[in-house]
């Protein structure tokens, strides 16, 4: 189906018949409670879970029944999504505000990727072997055994998690990833030798403030401590401007390229993610491309009914769009996926956090939900005292593995997944005032006292969420859940009929932190701005040491 006749039919989300029917069973089944589904339906967990790439989605924790799934797929089919997910994976331009592309599947595709990937990929994985191999020298000939990866956004967050999550366990470079200027650099560089460590610049257009920022100091380092004569020994480059990255210093062999088809936070499957291979091996990397890859070709052929990235996409509009959930919490347990919530609250607060469709014309309707979330043995102990008895209900998305990761024994594996499992069941089913009154009892509480602690100790239950169990966290799986999360992302962003891949709020906050700069080094109080903004900036110059 052509575009043009996509973007007709998908003129107004609120006025379609799904829609409507959707409003309508929303008020039917609202005030039924999970507890009462799941007494009602033995078959539920099987009813409502499905499998693929080594990946189980459980969504049977979600407020839905088969009607309500029924509902959801025919929305999507009125919105056309299945062509949009074929105009995504061909590499139509489907950033239409930018007019380009946004192929990050392309990047992952194996033989079928475009020469250039391949070539670039080839040139990566020849530069991270020799670096792990101890082949690249530093100054005075000494073996690189550093490397600094200098990002922000996308440039890091992507990298800086498959690279926690799946770094080779054999003794070799570590990787540091630095996002901040000041401290956290400073902090970085004290711990290395300057002639035996590598910095990897990661900038499109290498411009970006904070990174360059971080380049500057870091090259002053290296030079202070030996490395300048042989300073472009000791940098590398990932960016769409290699004439920049020259002037900078950077060797032209060692200057990998970007592409304006891939948005920063979907650019860990590009030469972003150089150090991502460099912490894992070749090899591994290669693992986690085809990981993604793996859960593309289901996204693509999988009928939509047992298709998980649309399945998570939709059961979490529900929660949003109809029961007014407007945040969700997404929650990892065991070692290595600590950083996934971050790289996540990019993904989908860039992609969806938008209040317009296609036509330009305001949303009628809610689109994205605030994301945060962070390791689960750490939250039980913090937030999720507000996810069990707080007014807000809040879907979780919980993730764990049924096997340890290496070097975790199976023991604490064990308990960090009972632990999962007895919160999602938990947050599902609660705890009546009548079960705690009667466990208190039976604990030898007056019966007057027990009465009284009761609805304090209540849980209301029928807080909703999804567990996606990986096999094992490897590399491959790791691939197929962050791939899983874009094509989530987009599925949502195609009913909504939004544009996944801009971020104009990001940019004007660039450009107005651009624009405030001199105002700092000026003698005049700044008056160009409002009254606030005015004030905080006189304020900063007068109370200057």
């Amino acid at each position: 189906m052509p575009a043009g006749q996509i973007r007709k039919r998908t003129a107004a989300l609120t006025r379609t018949p799904a829609w409507r029917a959707l409003t309508a069973h929303h008020k039917a089944w609202r005030d039924r409670h999970l507890r009462e589904l799941f007494a009602a339906d033995p078959q539920r967990f099987e009813r409502f879970s499905a499998e693929a790439c080594g990946l189980l989605l459980d969504y049977s924790k979600c407020l839905v029944v088969p009607e309500t799934m029924d509902l959801l797929l025919a929305l999507a089919r009125e919105r056309d999504l299945e062509p949009r997910i074929a105009e995504l994976l061909a590499g139509k331009r489907v950033n239409f505000t930018e007019k380009r592309a946004a192929w990050h599947t392309a990047l992952r595709a194996g033989e079928a990727a475009p020469h250039e990937v391949r070539r670039t990929l080839e040139s990566m994985r020849a530069f991270a072997g020799a670096l792990r191999k101890g082949a690249l020298k530093g100054a005075g000939g000494r073996p690189i055994t550093g490397v600094i990866s200098l990002g922000i956004g996308g440039s890091a967050l992507g990298p800086a998690l498959a690279a926690n999550a799946c770094a080779a366990d054999d003794g070799g470079i570590r990787v540091h990833f630095v996002a901040t200027p000041g401290e956290p650099l400073a902090r970085t560089l004290a711990a290395l030798d300057p002639q035996a460590t590598l910095v990897i610049i990661q900038s499109k257009s290498f411009s970006t403030q904070e990174t360059l920022l971080n380049a500057r100091a870091a090259r002053a380092w290296l030079e202070a401590g030996g490395a300048a004569t042989e300073r472009g020994t000791h940098l590398a480059a990932v960016t769409a401007n290699p004439a920049a990255a020259r002037g900078f210093g950077v060797a032209p062999e060692r200057i990998f390229p970007m592409w304006d088809w891939v948005g920063g936070r979907y650019s860990l499957w590009s030469a972003v993610g150089l150090p991502a291979m460099i912490a894992m091996g070749a090899d591994r990397f290669d693992d986690l491309l085809a990981g993604a890859s793996s859960m593309d070709t289901h996204f693509a052929k999988a009928p939509l009914e047992r298709n998980l990235p649309v399945l998570s996409a939709l059961t979490g509009l529900w929660h949003s769009d109809f029961h007014a959930m407007d945040t969700r919490a997404v929650i990892p347990y065991g070692s290595g996926l600590e950083l996934l919530p971050a790289w996540l609250q990019q993904l989908e607060m860039e992609s969806l956090g938008k209040g317009v469709n296609r036509r330009g014309q305001p949303l009628r309707h809610d689109s994205g939900a605030v994301l945060w979330g962070g390791a689960g043995t750490e939250g039980q102990h913090a937030y999720f005292q507000m996810l069990h008895q707080g007014t807000r209900p809040v879907p979780v998305d919980f993730i764990a593995c049924r096997k340890p990761r290496a070097g975790t024994d199976d023991d604490t594996h064990t308990v960090m997944l009972a632990n999962c499992l007895a919160q999602s069941a938990l947050l599902m089913q609660g705890v009546t005032a009548a079960e705690t009154e009667q466990a208190l009892l039976r604990q030898g509480v007056p019966a007057r006292e027990a009465v009284r602690l009761a609805p304090h100790q209540a849980l209301p239950g029928n807080r909703p969420s999804s567990t996606l169990l990986l096999d094992a966290l490897t590399p491959h799986s790791l691939g197929a859940l962050l791939a899983l999360y874009e094509h989530r992302t987009f599925v949502q962003s195609a009913i909504w009929d939004i544009n996944a891949f801009d971020q104009w709020g990001v940019e004007h906050g660039k450009r107005l932190a651009d624009s405030l700069l001199p105002e700092f080094s000026s003698a005049a109080p700044a008056t160009a701005h409002d009254a606030s903004t005015n004030g905080l900036v006189n304020y900063v110059k007068t109370k200057k040491p």
